[in-house]
């Protein structure tokens, strides 16, 4: 199988109607409760082997994992094997104990391991998993599973549900011996569209997925997301971070798999934080003519930030997205937005964030979609992969004005904004003031100031809100500047 190959099959799917996956889980794997689903184990002896740094692990179907995906390895000659499913594959638990089903029950997904000690090929570990949907989770050397990415999204954040697309194949290919990089293909399909993608993942310090698709739509589609995040915010530094949210009755001071959205553009990225706690979800759009990347990134890295032991949400990684330089120019990320969908949520096991690019024109049946794009893991920055020419936003936190500018009665509405800077140019620096405004109410009296423990600079800024409030967020937004000129990211926040 090639990638043009694949292609080619797609396009033929996408001009005929689409047809659903079958019912056909058995009733014993359909009835799994979730500790019963995860009882159920591969057995890492009877792993894929691919070339002498790679092998590939299997999901079982079961739970909510129901859905069959076929997989199948490509030799480097020669035509792909199919993986036929066997039940001694795994350790099926207690609760299934002595079952057996049948040779053509499929698989919910696989994971890729990888030698990255390169002189200890026998000692692999995972890094990558397919599994649900279109969904695909990376991580880095040293990292832990956090933010998924996707194929794509359909309607996220309309009315109607969303849509949910499935990778129904997957062609591992096996890579040359001693080869750093392994590619998958596979094969996408849901009501609107089908498609074909091509991951070529190469995994390390950091990890990266260069990423091909032809897309074919079915019908036209109003809302399609481009290289879609999904991620999780409870609570951060400035709490729930929504005007009138409910606090968080937690031990750990943040939870949380990403705290921010970081949006690249010719001349400017901005930073976003991360909100929670609003009454309804909420989108929020960045304009992006062309995109140069977007990424939702985990920028507090400090285990004190978080105090959980066993999740470990300081090392979890951001994702950074980036299109290819001639995509950049006049190919789908050429000219939309980014939209930030944000869902109230009090539980931590929901992905309630999904950041994506949807073109400014709507797909349509007739108007294939080449995509080509990078998908970088991020930890601490300054990182690879993402510019570094601008100071970065590294923490935001919120507070009662009348703390440090009492007033006679004092004021409830009255908030301070303190925002801390740290990169290039800032360490030992002077002359930094900072450009403010607000989409309503008034940016009061803004000081900035060193912050010598750090090597940044710190903005200090009061919020007053209108004598009205208008619906929906009111945006504040803060750069730095010296000598006239832009230093810094541009800090986005709603109040």
């Amino acid at each position: 199988m090639t990638f043009e190959a694949l292609g080619t099959r797609a396009g033929a799917l996408a001009a005929a109607p689409y047809r659903p996956p079958a019912n056909d889980l058995p009733p014993a794997l359909a009835a799994l409760s979730y500790d019963g689903y995860r009882a159920i184990t591969f057995r890492p002896g009877e792993s894929l082997r691919l070339g002498n740094l790679f092998s590939a692990q299997l999901f079982h179907r079961g739970f909510l994992q129901r859905k069959r995906v076929d997989l199948f390895v490509q030799p480097r000659q020669g035509p792909p094997q199919p993986v036929v499913y066997a039940s001694r594959l795994f350790d099926l638990g207690r609760g299934l104990a002595g079952a057996s089903f049948p040779s053509d029950l499929g698989f919910a997904g696989f994971r890729l391991h990888y030698a990255f000690d390169r002189a200890r090929p026998q000692a692999q570990e995972e890094f990558l998993v397919f599994l649900g949907a279109s969904y695909f989770r990376l991580r880095g050397l040293g990292q832990e599973y956090g933010l998924s990415a996707r194929a794509a999204a359909i309607g996220t954040g309309l009315p109607a549900p969303e849509e949910f697309p499935d990778f129904v194949a997957h062609w591992i290919c096996e890579p040359e011996e001693g080869a750093r990089a392994i590619t998958v293909l596979s094969l996408l399909d849901s009501p609107s569209l089908a498609g074909a993608y091509r991951f070529v993942v190469e995994p390390g310090d950091p990890s990266r997925i260069a990423v091909s698709a032809a897309l074919h739509p079915r019908r036209p589609i109003e809302r399609l997301g481009l290289a879609p995040l999904t991620s999780m915010f409870v609570h951060g530094q400035n709490g729930p971070g929504a005007r009138g949210a409910d606090g968080f009755d937690d031990f750990r001071p943040q939870v949380h798999d990403s705290d921010g959205l970081a949006v690249e553009t010719p001349g400017d990225r901005l930073w976003r934080p991360l909100v929670n706690g609003r009454r309804a979800p909420q989108v929020s759009a960045f304009r992006a003519e062309p995109l140069k990347g977007f990424g939702l990134l985990q920028r507090e890295r400090s285990f004190a930030a978080y105090l959980d032991v066993q999740a470990r949400h300081e090392s979890r990684p951001g994702l950074w997205v980036e299109p290819a330089r001639d995509e950049a120019a006049g190919g789908a990320f050429a000219a939309g937005e980014v939209q930030l969908f944000e869902i109230p949520s009090r539980e931590e096991y929901m992905d309630n964030i999904v950041a994506a690019f949807v073109p400014r024109e709507p797909a349509a049946p007739g108007r294939p979609l080449a995509l080509a794009y990078g998908l970088t893991t991020v930890g601490a920055e300054p990182a690879p992969g993402m510019p570094g020419h601008l100071a970065r936003v590294v923490s935001t936190r919120v507070g009662s004005a009348e703390r440090l500018r009492p007033t006679n009665p004092p004021s409830p509405v009255r908030r301070l904004y303190v925002v801390d800077f740290e990169g290039p140019g800032l360490a030992g620096a002077s002359g930094i003031t900072a450009d403010v405004s607000a989409s309503a109410g008034t940016m009061v009296d803004p000081v900035t100031e060193p912050v010598p423990q750090t090597g940044g600079w710190r903005l200090y800024v009061e919020w007053r809100p209108p004598a009205e409030m208008p619906p929906g967020d009111v945006v504040l937004r803060a750069h730095l500047v010296r000598g006239g000129a832009k230093i810094s990211e541009t800090w986005d926040a709603v109040a």
